[in-house]
């Protein structure tokens, strides 16, 4: 067993708190053992000495020597940056990176070409969603995203402008419209050129009139321009749409932007007992 131990894998572990099995087995090879099955049988071995834990099939998390397997803390982003080549952490999941979420939920969210199936891992549940058909067509997945480090791993995380919209877009993966305005009504600052160019690249009439409307409510404090409003209502929707495509809520027409919306969005009247 002693090709199994520990010190031989020290710096690999080290360097990779969350790895998949195909990069452990690559390393493996570096360090010469030889044979299919010389990565399986160190990571048996390792999971249970209870240096390593398994997160799902393929995906290992690394635990500190004196450290417990059952409670140390695996980093959620991380992970989700694991489960996909072209992962990024998106929606709510970035507003939470950002500083910015109104609340923290289990749920860590990502974007990828082709996500993992969902699946939860102690208390914390991962969920994937594709990238827009339209960004696709553009080519450019990673406009708007940022590098950033944790523990050493690099990842991707959408910049505040890019969450924006996609929040916009789709609130039943950032928690809900109170979830969502409370969440951008926490950012001083958007580089609103950004913000419509992302917004212009979905192609979608109710994302685009869904920002819009946001800016407008908010335009004193985000100092949004006249320009910035234009060139998203000359794509708004012909006829009313829902602010929320999903439910079909009731609510009143907002005849600027062709958008149905709800009472308490308007109002703000979150929570509030009548």
């Amino acid at each position: 067993m002693s090709g199994f131990g520990a010190m031989k894998h020290d710096d690999f572990f080290r360097k990779h708190p969350i790895f998949t099995a195909a990069e452990f087995a690559r390393h493996v090879s570096s360090v010469g053992d030889a044979g299919p099955r010389a990565a399986e049988a160190s990571l048996g071995y390792h999971m249970k000495t209870g240096r390593l834990v398994r997160v799902r099939r393929g995906l290992y998390a690394v635990i500190p020597p004196g450290a417990s397997p059952d409670s140390f803390p695996v980093d959620p982003y991380l992970v989700a940056s694991c489960l996909a080549p072209d992962a990024v952490i998106s929606h709510h999941s970035a507003l939470e990176f950002h500083g910015v979420a109104y609340s923290t939920n289990t749920r860590m969210m990502y974007s990828a070409s082709r996500p993992a199936a969902p699946f939860t891992y102690r208390s914390q549940s991962f969920c994937g969603t594709r990238f827009t058909d339209a960004l696709v067509r553009s080519g450019d997945q990673f406009i708007g995203v940022m590098d950033a480090e944790r523990a050493g791993i690099k990842l991707r995380v959408t910049e505040l402008e890019r969450t924006f919209v996609d929040i916009m877009d789709r609130p039943d993966l950032s928690g809900g419209w109170e979830e969502v305005f409370r969440s951008l009504e926490a950012v001083e600052f958007f580089d609103l050129d950004s913000v419509v160019a992302y917004a212009l690249m979905y192609e979608n009439a109710t994302t685009l009139a869904k920002v819009g409307f946001f800016l407008e409510l908010h335009r004193d404090t985000l100092m949004v321009q006249e320009s910035h409003l234009k060139q998203l209502q000359e794509r708004r929707p012909r006829q009313p749409h829902y602010l929320d495509r999903a439910r079909r809520t009731s609510g009143r027409l907002v005849p600027a932007w062709n958008l149905v919306v709800p009472v308490e969005v308007l109002e703000h009247t979150w929570g509030e007992v009548p």
